[in-house]
């Protein structure tokens, strides 16, 4: 099963997921929106994505406050090859039958 976490265990859902790839095609990006976090928001470090193939992980996560109170996490997954980028997408069709999400 694919799962997404900021802390061992404890598995995540995003609030919203955007998938982007360069006009040449060789390069992508994936940035996830998490606003219900089960985690520990002081203490995350980076986001793992897990699956039966391994594990993809990003360290390029941002906080979003409103008035000084917690409103989101983005974090951004950056894909340099096809390589990387089918293996990505391999994972999010897991991960979204695992989670019951949909593309829009």
């Amino acid at each position: 099963m694919a799962s997404i976490e900021f802390s061992p265990g404890i598995q995540e859902v995003p609030t919203q997921v955007r998938v982007l790839k360069s006009k040449t095609g060789n390069r992508g990006s994936a940035i996830f929106r998490f606003e219900d976090l089960k985690s520990d928001t002081q203490n995350i470090l980076g986001m793992r994505m897990i699956d039966e193939e391994g594990e993809l992980t990003t360290r390029n996560i941002r906080a979003k406050f409103l008035n000084g109170e917690f409103k989101a996490l983005e974090v951004t997954y950056d894909m340099e090859t096809e390589a990387e980028w089918d293996r990505f997408l391999r994972f999010m069709e897991r991960f979204s039958a695992a989670n019951q999400m949909g593309m829009a």
